[in-house]
């Protein structure tokens, strides 16, 4: 499952890092873009653009498979349904507080010290679609990493005989390794998420407010980042 999904993307982050290392630019004149153009032709980079984020959901519909048919919890026990809305949506929303404010904190300081790329959440031209795709991306994110990070590496490796914290740090660890691309920096902050992520979850046995609160992080970034850009020199 990870070789499919976020352990590949690990890999190539750790590879990105040494890559970002042996340059002759220091890391902190190099830059990281999220999201750019995959076509000079608006209507084909539409079409990129939407097949990107949705094929990524392909390794997240496998884990839904395998844990139904498993005799693992199904997914309602692992916290994702939608038989509390309003107190998940208030949980996840107050987990965008604790953490988005820290991790812009975190980010001016790996910029000041010189061990964070400059991070450029988007670089897509301003069309109709750009808003929709990118929020369909931080849907993507938060998807993507809650469910298999948390979700499904928790119930397997519990399967195996891991310890709560054991579990806890190597999937905080995991997390920092595939983000480590934009430099050491968000290396620590992630794990950092992924510690308080953890913990919350093995708590609490709720999937859905880590989603909600990571795909909320997100979308504020993506789509809050041209205005801020303008605004703030450290960006």
């Amino acid at each position: 499952m990870l070789a499919l999904s976020l352990g590949a993307t690990a890999v190539y982050s750790i590879v990105a890092i040494w890559n970002r290392l042996t340059m002759e630019a220091a890391l902190s004149e190099q830059t990281a873009t999220l999201h750019r153009p995959l076509s000079e032709r608006e209507l084909f980079d539409l079409i990129y653009q939407f097949l990107d984020v949705f094929f990524d959901f392909a390794p997240v519909a496998l884990v839904v498979f395998l844990l139904w048919r498993s005799a693992a919890p199904r997914l309602g026990a692992l916290g994702i349904d939608f038989t509390r809305p309003g107190r998940d949506f208030a949980w996840g929303a107050g987990l965008v507080v604790a953490i988005g404010v820290p991790g812009i904190l975190l980010y001016i300081a790996g910029r000041e010290l010189g061990v964070t790329v400059q991070v450029v959440p988007t670089a897509l031209d301003a069309h109709w679609w750009t808003t929709p795709i990118l929020l369909l991306s931080a849907l993507r994110a938060g998807v993507t990493e809650e469910v298999i990070v948390v979700g499904y590496l928790f119930e397997r490796l519990r399967r195996i005989g891991w310890g709560t914290w054991t579990i806890i740090l190597s999937t905080a660890l995991l997390r920092g390794t595939y983000h480590l691309y934009q430099g050491f920096g968000a290396f620590v902050g992630n794990i950092a998420m992924g510690v308080l992520f953890g913990w919350l979850y093995s708590r609490f046995g709720r999937l859905l407010p880590l989603i909600i609160a990571h795909t909320l992080i997100d979308a504020v970034i993506f789509i809050g980042y041209p205005w801020a850009a303008t605004t703030f020199d450290w960006l």
